[in-house]
């Protein structure tokens, strides 16, 4: 809410130490109105409501005649993005299913169709997407589309999500680990934790909404391999390369994101492993967060990008996205799993 706040415009920005408060970014705007809405009910609170509400009646401003949302920041001029858009789409499903509005509801289905009219010949998506790679994280980007098939009935939005699921699962090695699962060119040999969770829950979230236990196993074995880890040394690495070798520091956006994800696991299974991995790593996640009356006010209750600050991932950064997942992850350990 205070990120919010810095900016006239409705969306949410993150904050950096050196180069303070940075413009709305519509991607993570879009899926922080889930996790408001859930944290007003929860606990009671109505201005978050309010708040996310603002949030989305903001995207529906700034949405693309294609149908789309742009990637990146407001004021960089960039063209819209698959992985962004539908981001979005959870921000515009919340919001009707809060408010019952239908502006929300055709604003979403305009922005699927889009999505599903730029997919490529073996279900992923280049052209239209970050970098013009095809990556598994694209699972994160399937579940908006199962959701909207279940509001609207049309099959295209499952057939788009089914055919990429398929090339997604392509990717997956016999220990768990994805190919092509990094957001940069670079390191893909080593994908982060954040690119990685959002691999896995975002399984998850389709295993469930189809009823297909096949990409619940896929899930389950990343997820496994992060979980022994964790519980192991009770502290993971910010990378992951092919053997699930880690290097980097931490990056709290996949803690948080990796907490989610056993916590879905734990109510699916019963395995008490996954619920230990829940709230062991949300201990660690609030030692980490800035609570303390020193320093940046504008940092208090965030969450840094890296553990330490100045690890690479979002270096000396606070970024909504972090704090998003970390209240998400505060919510399963509540005992509320986040809606998809």
């Amino acid at each position: 809410m205070r990120a919010q706040g810095q900016n006239a415009d409705g969306g949410m920005g993150s904050y950096h130490l050196v180069n303070g408060w940075g413009a709305s970014y519509p991607e993570t705007t879009g899926y922080l109105i889930p996790t408001l809405l859930a944290a007003s009910e929860h606990l009671n609170w109505p201005e978050p409501t309010e708040r996310a509400i603002r949030a989305a009646e903001w995207l529906l401003t700034i949405q693309r005649a294609d149908g789309g949302w742009q990637g990146g920041r407001i004021g960089e001029g960039r063209p819209s993005i698959v992985f962004n858009t539908a981001q979005a789409i959870r921000g515009m499903l919340a919001a009707h299913n809060a408010t019952k509005r239908d502006e929300f509801l055709v604003s979403a289905t305009r922005a699927a169709t889009w999505i599903i009219a730029v997919q490529e010949e073996d279900g992923a998506w280049r052209k239209h997407n970050f970098l013009g790679a095809a990556r598994v994280y694209d699972a994160y980007v399937d579940a908006p589309l199962l959701k909207l098939h279940s509001l609207t009935g049309d099959d295209r939005f499952t057939v788009a999500a089914e055919r990429n699921l398929a090339w997604i699962l392509s990717q997956q090695q016999a220990n768990g680990w994805f190919a092509n699962c990094d957001n940069t060119i670079k390191h893909n040999d080593r994908p982060i934790t954040h690119t990685l969770a959002y691999t896995i829950d975002g399984l998850i979230e389709c295993g469930i909404a189809m009823g297909n236990e096949r990409l619940i196993t896929a899930a389950r074995k990343a997820a496994d391999r992060s979980l022994e880890r964790f519980l192991t040394t009770f502290w993971l690495n910010g990378r992951y390369a092919e053997q699930w070798r880690g290097s980097g520091s931490l990056i709290t956006t996949g803690c948080a994101q990796l907490a989610i994800a056993w916590a879905r696991l734990h109510a699916i299974t019963g395995d008490a492993r996954y619920a230990e991995g829940l709230h062991r790593m949300c201990d660690l996640l609030i030692a980490i967060q800035q609570k303390s009356s020193l320093g940046p006010q504008h940092a208090r209750g965030a969450m840094p990008g890296s553990y330490p600050i100045w690890g690479r991932y979002e270096k000396f950064a606070f970024p909504n996205w972090a704090t998003k997942y970390f209240a998400d992850a505060l919510l399963c350990a509540e005992g509320r799993l986040p809606a998809f």
